[in-house]
């Protein structure tokens, strides 16, 4: 009881300091305030084991962080955004908990995201048969989102060991719970996940949150599944420095609020039941103020981050791959592997390779595996936990890849079943898994793979065609594969399951069963491609065709075909987009002058407009002629065979653009 006083009474005194701090502007001058919620974050943390146990806590949760054990020093020295070790050293703003050794995953801006992480986390302790649990925290305002729902089902679906608390003041900043929570119960609303135990408690009452809490933590522990706490408290301060509640509350729901004041109600309950009386008390309250006095100084003493650091860290330091020249002359052969299959191969050797690697998605687990059959026999050989199916939620399937590859060195490689539906799961994919090690200054690192089958000349129409690579290139932090034919893509994807990174792996639909120039010998268990190493297909010395994917198939027949008439085209296949390897690129157009970038993506911002940038940038002094780029029209991608092919590129017209080259 006196050590969760404690607890609040120093995330009161640093949340005064704070605000007095903000307004100083010494380095930060943005400030969230916790006042109100500092209970049931307090008792949060003693219910668990810092250091064991997982911590999600949400930006006004505080008080949890405190009492699990994060330095005083360090959370002042968030909101300087000074060089501190943890929570991101200046690239977080204040409160956005980040802390390895505590077990505290890097904490994001948007709201609800890390519900779904913190289930990834709960899978891998599931997996891993540790005795964990996860704790995850949130506003009320959160629980409109749809992760969170996801969130639920998934950890009620696995019986997984979290404790999801709502810290419920009945705002969303300035819309209140009215405007926010269909009859204004979120228990209700959460009742039909079987298997989630369900508590409404008022979040400033001692001996009622803290019983709730302990017993929610014991039923994980004892493997019953997740519990959802929703605690009802006050938010006595604004939202933000930026925010003034008089705009939308009344002076009486202000003065109500602070009746709910938690810490006078603490502060009384210690001294009735006699842990302490009131001169200890004060004396107590005079060394609290001391420490966060002591803090803010050693904060404020901090040095700023080195601005040369500013881009650091957006990948983690990977083994160097070393690829073989006999490897590297895999042939083409009719009877050879195809890419479906040397995928399939790929995911085969790397699991019984390595037992924390775990396939998921949608249908690809028992004898489905997969609409495509890339998973094909994965459950059947290594079994239900390390081959399964997930709901079909994107945002579900790399939330929980991205948590599971936080813990217990699991390396998760999740499929979306199209490329077309990751834009209901890009949240989870670019504000938060692309960023985690840059965000976190290296501190954290996700070790996935996310395998999306893409692009068209299949008539799958505008939602079984699209070519998403433009959009992932401009994220930073994400490593793109986007493999031709069948020996890449089995070294490549092998290469991707043991990078550090989050890898994006590409794998063109119409070129899986493609044996003209896809079909290859199969590379041996052993082989590996680094990422962001590009291939010349096929020497040349009229002309640099680069392409990718599907274009590189039909550049490579077009090629063979002008040879024949005298002109030379050397064909670079860039396989990896992230890392890109410029200096092949530019070697090819240094030594033939003149470059044809085709891609299948739409020409406007595609990909190949930003190698285009970089060759003129580079080579311009090189270039006998002006660049030339060749892809889709401005357009969905049709259903109709007749449509799609006018839309989509066609060898007749990259050879079309390689003759002007040629004769310019």
């Amino acid at each position: 009881m006196l050590k969760a006083f404690e607890i609040l009474y120093l995330s009161r005194l640093m949340d005064e300091k704070m605000e007095k701090l903000a307004k100083q502007n010494k380095g930060g001058a943005f400030h969230l305030s916790t006042q109100g919620h500092e209970m049931i974050g307090a008792l949060a943390a003693l219910s668990l084991r810092p250091g064991v146990d997982w911590g999600f806590p949400y930006y006004r949760d505080r008080a949890f962080a405190i009492g699990w054990g994060c330095s005083l020093s360090d959370l002042i020295g968030a909101l300087l955004a000074r060089a501190v070790p943890h929570h991101s050293g200046g690239r977080m703003m204040p409160d956005h908990f980040s802390h390895k050794s505590l077990r505290l995953p890097c904490q994001s801006s948007v709201v609800g995201s890390q519900f779904l992480q913190a289930v990834g986390v709960a899978k891998a302790i599931q997996l891993a048969g540790k005795d964990e649990v996860v704790y995850v925290s949130a506003g009320d305002g959160a629980t409109s989102q749809g992760d969170f729902h996801e969130a639920l089902n998934f950890a009620a679906l696995h019986r997984l060991p979290v404790l999801f608390v709502i810290q419920d003041n009945e705002w969303a900043i300035s819309v209140p719970s009215s405007e926010q929570t269909a009859g204004g119960s979120i228990a209700e609303r959460a009742k039909g996940f079987a298997g989630l135990s369900i508590h409404e408690i008022d979040g400033c009452h001692y001996s009622q949150a803290a019983s709730v809490l302990s017993e929610a933590s014991l039923r994980a522990r004892r493997g019953e599944g997740p519990s959802l706490i929703i605690a009802k408290v006050p938010r006595i301060g604004p939202h933000s420095s930026s925010d003034d509640p008089a705009k939308y509350k009344t002076e009486e729901m202000i003065a109500k609020e602070k009746g709910r004041d938690p810490l006078p109600r603490i502060e009384a309950f210690v001294i009735e039941e006699g842990v302490v009386v009131q001169e200890e008390m004060e004396a107590l309250k005079r060394t609290l103020c001391e420490r966060i006095e002591e803090a803010a100084r050693l904060a404020d003493a901090l040095p700023f981050p080195d601005p040369s650091t500013a881009a650091a860290r957006l990948f983690c330091q990977s083994e160097e791959v070393v690829e073989s020249p006999e490897e590297e002359r895999l042939s083409f052969s009719s009877e050879g592997i195809v890419m479906v299959d040397a995928l399939n191969r790929a995911l085969h050797e790397e699991m019984a390779l390595d037992e924390r690697v775990v396939v998921f998605g949608q249908d690809v687990a028992r004898r489905k595996g997969g609409v495509f059959r890339v998973t094909h026999e994965l459950t059947e050989r290594y079994g239900t936990e390390r081959c399964f199916n997930t709901p079909l939620a994107e945002s579900t399937i790399v939330g929980l890849a991205l948590g599971m590859s936080l813990a217990h060195g699991f390396k998760p490689v999740a499929e979306i079943q199209f490329a077309d539906y990751m834009w209901t799961g890009i949240n989870q994919i670019v504000n938060e898994l692309s960023s985690i090690h840059y965000r976190s200054n290296g501190e954290w690192n996700c070790p996935l793979v996310i395998r999306m089958p893409c692009g068209g000349y299949i008539q799958g129409g505008p939602y079984h065609s699209q070519s998403v690579e433009s959009f992932l290139a401009h994220c930073p932090g994400l490593k793109i594969v986007f493999p031709s034919h069948a020996a890449d893509a089995k070294r490549l994807l092998k290469a991707a399951i043991r990078d550090p990174n989050p890898v994006i792996f590409l794998e063109h639909k119409a070129l899986y069963r493609q044996r003209f120039f896809c079909a290859r010998e199969e590379p041996p268990s052993h082989a590996l491609l680094p990422l962001g190493k590009a291939q010349v297909v096929l020497p040349g010395s009229d002309v640099t065709l680069i392409g990718w994917g599907m274009t590189v198939v039909m550049g490579y027949e077009v090629a063979q075909r002008l040879a024949k008439e005298g002109i030379s085209v050397e064909l670079i296949d860039l396989r990896t987009l992230v890392p890109f390897d410029k200096e092949s690129v530019l070697a090819s157009v240094r030594k033939t002058g003149k470059v044809l970038i085709a891609h299948e993506a739409p020409l406007f911002g595609g990909f190949g407009a930003e190698v285009a940038a970089q060759i003129a940038e580079e080579c311009f002094s090189y270039l006998d002629a002006p660049i030339k780029r060749v892809g889709a029209k401005e357009c969905a991608v049709p259903y109709s065979k007749v449509l799609e092919e006018a839309v989509l590129p066609q060898a007749q017209e990259i050879e079309k653009a390689l003759r002007e080259l040629a004769q310019f």
